[in-house]
């Protein structure tokens, strides 16, 4: 999708968050969806326990524990982590900041480099299913 202009690996790591922030929550929305959820309030509690930043870094902490990364995986989680940046949320530190977007910009890149199927497996493990 992205190779005629641009290598994925030269892409902004917080530009592949800004994608991979929006493909991890409609998973997670689908998720909830067809798990029954049919109250909007109630979607919306439900999914703060997979979205906030807490939750992802947690999800990305349990990805790198159980060795389920690809080196080149772990490299883009990195260089996410590792980005030079002041600002983060209000609502949780800067280090779970960080694994937040280490993880949505995983799914950024992996998206940018049409493997959806590898999105499905790291979702599929952070759904539980």
């Amino acid at each position: 999708m992205c190779g005629d202009f641009m290598q994925t690996k030269e892409i902004n790591v917080l530009v592949l968050a800004y994608l991979g922030d929006t493909i991890y929550e409609n998973y997670v929305r689908k998720f909830l969806i067809e798990k029954g959820i049919g109250n909007v309030n109630a979607l919306q509690k439900e999914a703060i326990n997979y979205v906030s930043a807490k939750s992802q870094a947690g999800f990305l902490t349990k990805l790198l524990d159980n060795e389920l990364l690809t080196k080149e995986e772990i490299s883009v989680v990195k260089r996410a982590r590792n980005y030079k940046t002041t600002s983060h949320p209000k609502s949780c530190d800067i280090i779970t900041y960080k694994y937040a977007t280490g993880l949505e910009s995983l799914i950024g890149y992996l998206e940018l480099e049409n493997r959806r199927e590898r999105i499905d497996e790291i979702m599929k493990f952070i759904l539980g299913n």
